[in-house]
């Protein structure tokens, strides 16, 4: 059977297209459309229609694409970016009357479930009590758990994107002042899910995303031509020297550094104190970094679970969606 995923993130849209080999999805063809709705965001959120079209576009050639390569039509779903814009109904509506593809949201903790899923089946049971961080776009976020599916998850507006919107638009680099409002902020948010992780105890931890993947490249790990079976793993104390680093530099020199590509320069600093700020709140003193996250996770539990539950994501799509939390206290903890 031949199965196919569209990932709607804030930079890109991907596509995976995978054969479904003894449970497992085994990809065959990827491809990606670098839109950065991110970018386009406007005042509260919106995403403007010039945006929505290309969106459109980008989602039309996926699908075509996935059909060319002998899949059915795809599990299409968006991030934060689309999940939290004011014109999110319309922007499915558009995609699924011009397209014939039922793209949906995901909620940030169903989010955080799935990759928790695709990291659990990459590291195997022999990882014991797994932790998970996963920084995206517009969000964070973190899991813990014993078997397949997580016992804790939870999504929180602390995306690498999104921070760096909010702390350092038009400062580059930014002064050290706003690196450190930033810092606060994380922690202020992360408090609770962080003593959540503590007292759980994880056994193992990994991180997933671009953003990790990048970082950890910048920290030494092994460049992805090694293969995705190369064990790659992100030390604390090597993140902390990388925020330095990265804070120093405008987003033009940080494109030169290993791993940090050229669009994913600009927010690569929040997104470093926000992995940094995640692991020390949690004690992490280091994190491996896992090639499966959510677009696998959502094909394996497609293959797990069947069609069911996909109808009943796509269903909730056209519900309003939750409120982001809102931090109950703000953390005093030192840097």
């Amino acid at each position: 059977m031949r199965i196919s995923v569209v990932d709607v993130g804030s930079n890109t849209v991907r596509l995976v297209v995978a054969d479904a080999m003894g449970g497992a999805p085994l990809p065959v063809h990827t491809a990606k459309w670098r839109l950065r709705l991110s970018d386009e965001v406007g005042p509260g959120g919106r995403i403007p229609e010039a945006a929505v079209e290309r969106l459109v576009g980008a989602v039309a050639e996926a699908s075509a694409t996935a059909s060319k390569w002998g899949a059915a039509g795809p599990l299409a779903f968006a991030t934060a970016v689309v999940r939290n814009a004011p014109n999110r109904q319309d922007i499915l509506r558009a995609v699924r009357t011009r397209t014939g593809v039922e793209l949906c949201t995901l909620p940030g903790e169903l989010e955080a479930e799935l990759t928790f899923l695709g990291a659990r089946r990459w590291m195997g049971w022999q990882s014991g009590p797994l932790a998970l961080l996963d920084i995206g776009g517009g969000s964070l976020e973190v899991a813990f758990g014993r078997g397949r599916l997580p016992d804790f998850a939870a999504s929180l507006p602390l995306g690498a994107g999104r921070l760096t919107r909010e702390f350092f638009d038009g400062q580059d680099p930014p002064p050290p002042e706003q690196v450190k409002a930033l810092r606060r902020k994380v922690r202020h948010q992360l408090r609770d899910v962080a003593a959540r992780i503590r007292w759980e105890g994880p056994r193992s931890a990994v991180a997933t995303s671009r953003t990790f993947q990048q970082l950890g490249r910048l920290c030494g790990a092994a460049p992805g031509r090694k293969g995705p079976f190369t064990e790659r793993l992100l030390h604390r104390s090597d993140l902390r020297a990388a925020i330095d680093r990265l804070a120093a530099l405008p987003a033009a020199e940080r494109a030169e550094l290993p791993g940090i590509s050229a669009p994913r320069a600009e927010q690569s600093l929040a997104g470093a104190v926000v992995g940094h700020t995640a692991m020390k709140l949690t004690g992490l003193k280091a994190v491996t970094l896992c090639p499966w996250a959510l677009r696998e996770g959502i094909l394996l539990r497609h293959l797990e679970d069947g069609s069911a539950w996909w109808a009943e994501i796509t269903r909730r799509a056209e519900e309003p969606p939750p409120p982001e939390p809102v931090p109950l206290r703000v953390a005093t903890a030192t840097d």
